[in-house]
């Protein structure tokens, strides 16, 4: 694999995404707190240890959270890979990075579905975000309603 989780956004890349988008896209915000969410070493065993490096497996799994924010088909995705500033910064790519072939994301999916893949990926991802702050342990909330029924003086209660 080449490993390029947690990697900095090349300097041109980040220079030329924020001139062109300067309040930040969908991807350029999932790039920001995402990046460094998966490192490669999270998915070593989903993949070969022999032949070519291949592309760096935090890669495709940023990019199947911006399909499924954006409703992007898999041709779709692996275009905006190739095309768009803001998904080259997200990606912490080089300008001139070709991107990939759609069919990668057929096949992250494929084994992300094997042996619970999903499930402990989820669970990873969740532990590092509640780490990082974004993400609260779940707690007990009123709701509005209850909130209308329990504060005196909000409009449409009656005084107690």
């Amino acid at each position: 694999m080449r490993s390029r989780s947690g990697e900095q956004v090349p300097s041109l890349t980040a220079q030329i995404a924020r001139a062109s988008n300067p309040d930040g896209t969908t991807a350029m915000w999932v790039g920001d707190r995402l990046n460094g969410l998966w490192h490669d070493e999270d998915f070593a065993d989903w993949y070969p240890r022999d032949g070519r490096p291949g592309l760096s497996p935090a890669q495709p799994a940023t990019v199947c959270v911006l399909q499924f924010l954006l409703d992007l088909s898999d041709r779709q995705a692996a275009e905006a890979v190739r095309c768009r500033i803001d998904f080259t910064y997200a990606l912490a790519m080089e300008l001139d990075d070709p991107g990939f072939h759609h069919s990668v994301l057929g096949d992250f999916r494929e084994r992300l579905t094997r042996d619970g893949r999903a499930d402990r990926l989820l669970d990873l991802a969740l532990a590092r975000l509640k780490e990082a702050g974004p993400v609260r342990e779940r707690t007990t909330q009123r709701t509005e309603s209850q909130a209308r029924t329990a504060t005196p003086g909000w409009p449409g209660t009656a005084a107690r």
